[in-house]
């Protein structure tokens, strides 16, 4: 009888979801730095900051807004809200993917989902002022229902259909308020199922394909 200590140590090893946290202290140290210097309620302080202007990054090259937007919010319920999912269900994703497939899904999602608005925006209202990481979230989110669905609707503490009520829950919420975009919700969970469809394959690692974290699916 054989006894594989190093596999029974990968899948009981200790996890710490360290792009998480990077990610969670970027966007509060962020509020923190805004909100010493202005407000963050004040749309034209945010814009001098950072935000996604479709009109200055077409007409003056600031394509630098793509990125910096989504580690801003205005006003700390908004700020509140996106690191609140960030926390509770990227730790989730990190644990099943990777730490660096993770940044991957979070980033490139937040960005696509910040382009795909761009696009919407420049033709519909130039001047339209975003900022949030409403798109990356919703990447995650995507990601999840990907690994959940993959799982027969379970995975650990959660279910598909908890999920899909969350993500039906703040797309309606989003549809039926004013000043949100739910272009970037719909385009970064798009993204996000994307990426998960690329990055795991029903618990086994596409890229390393063995058992990942068996015992907490």
């Amino acid at each position: 009888m054989h006894v594989y200590r190093e596999n029974y140590n990968t899948y009981h090893r200790q996890f710490y979801p360290v792009v998480t946290w990077v990610l969670l202290a970027a966007n509060i140290l962020y509020f923190i730095y805004l909100e010493i210097g202005g407000s963050t309620n004040n749309g034209y302080y945010m814009m001098q900051h950072g935000t996604l202007v479709p009109l200055l990054v077409l007409e003056y090259d600031e394509y630098y807004r793509l990125f910096t937007s989504f580690f801003m919010h205005f006003g700390f319920r908004h700020l509140f809200n996106n690191m609140l999912l960030l926390w509770y269900l990227g730790m989730r994703l990190e644990k099943y993917l990777g730490h660096w497939r993770y940044g991957v899904v979070y980033l490139a999602t937040g960005l696509g989902a910040n382009a795909v608005s761009l696009l919407y925006y420049a033709l519909t209202e130039p001047l339209v002022n975003c900022a949030g990481a409403s798109g990356a979230v919703f990447g995650i989110v995507g990601a999840m229902l990907w690994i959940v669905l993959r799982h027969r609707g379970r995975m650990a503490d959660l279910t598909s259909r908890q999920l899909l009520l969350m993500i039906l829950f703040t797309l309606y919420n989003g549809l039926s308020s004013s000043g949100v975009n739910n272009v970037a919700h719909v385009s970064g969970l798009v993204m996000g199922f994307l990426f998960g469809m690329l990055f795991y394959r029903g618990g086994t690692s596409f890229w390393r394909r063995r058992p990942y974290y068996r015992n907490e699916i």
